[in-house]
């Protein structure tokens, strides 16, 4: 009979962080144990033929092989196979990637067979990559949560809004969504006649750069208009009200630095948001009267 193994493993991380680093053939050494080198000898679209080199087993020997990998994202599956076979009649592998409550599935599933006179014979093979093949895939699972973790994506869609202030405000890289300890950067979606509340920063400096739609911004009092692909620096202490007097949605990034003693200390509120929404309504009616 051939030989089959069937290892599966959850890696909490998103999708394509699993996928870009289980197929960066080229960091294969430092992503599993058993393998001391990689080198790519060709690349054809999503296809890569590699030689892989192994640390020396128990006995001092280095065992090295070439092996061809197809990748196919919108699948979600991997299919490889050694092309130098070596003690195999031959190695088939597939790898498939499946979301789940708590990450990414990943399987492996390998069929093979021993050539006569091998080291191994299929049941001893099989015994062997079962035992390996957790451990390899164990190492895996914790090196992509350590990148995941210090490296993850973080989309606006998925943060709540916080419309404390007014209008909407969404903190995407901060201290709570990717454990910064520097800054946060965020982003403000102000609509025709809202306003985001005056009010200052202690210990940060705000750097404003308008993406859509054009902002004015009042600062100690004083309105600057900010279009779209413009930017403004908010200094320490002053004073700043943000508001929408066109008839376009106006989004806006922001990204404050540096970071406040505590989390309460940040923000000075001068006014509450019913009293800034009076004011930006106050100068669409203004604007909106005839010359």
């Amino acid at each position: 009979m051939a030989g089959h193994t069937e290892q599966s493993i959850v890696i909490d991380a998103p999708f394509q962080l699993v996928w870009d680093m289980t197929n960066d053939v080229a960091g294969w050494p430092s992503l599993f144990t058993e393998y001391a080198a990689t080198e790519i000898l060709e690349r054809d679209g999503d296809t890569v033929t590699f030689r892989l080199t192994m640390h020396p087993d128990e006995n001092g020997k280095v065992w090295s092989w070439v092996s061809q990998r197809r990748m196919d994202l919108a699948a979600r599956e991997v299919h490889a196979h050694r092309v130098e076979t070596g003690p195999f009649e031959y190695m088939k592998i597939y790898w498939s990637y499946a979301g789940e409550p708590g990450g990414v599935r990943m399987t492996w599933i390998q069929d093979f067979q021993m050539k006569p006179g091998a080291p191994l014979d299929d049941a001893g093979m099989t015994a062997r990559l079962n035992r390996n093949s957790p451990i390899q895939l164990n190492a895996i699972k914790q090196k992509i949560e350590a990148a995941a973790r210090r490296f993850r994506v973080v989309a606006r869609r998925d943060i709540e809004p916080n419309r404390r202030r007014g209008a909407e405000i969404r903190v995407v890289l901060g201290p709570a969504t990717v454990g910064a300890t520097s800054g946060f950067l965020g982003v403000a979606e102000v609509a025709p006649g809202e306003a985001i509340a005056e009010h200052y920063h202690p210990y940060s400096e705000e750097f404003l750069y308008v993406v859509a739609g054009t902002l004015t911004i009042d600062l100690d009092g004083v309105p600057i208009v900010v279009r779209t692909d413009e930017g403004v620096m908010i200094p320490v202490n002053t004073r700043h009200r943000l508001r929408n007097p066109g008839t376009e949605v106006v989004r806006a990034v922001f990204q404050l630095s540096p970071l406040a003693p505590r989390p309460e200390l940040g923000h000075v509120d001068t006014e509450t948001a019913q009293q800034a929404m009076a004011i930006a309504q106050q100068a669409m009616a203004i604007a909106a009267r005839p010359a």
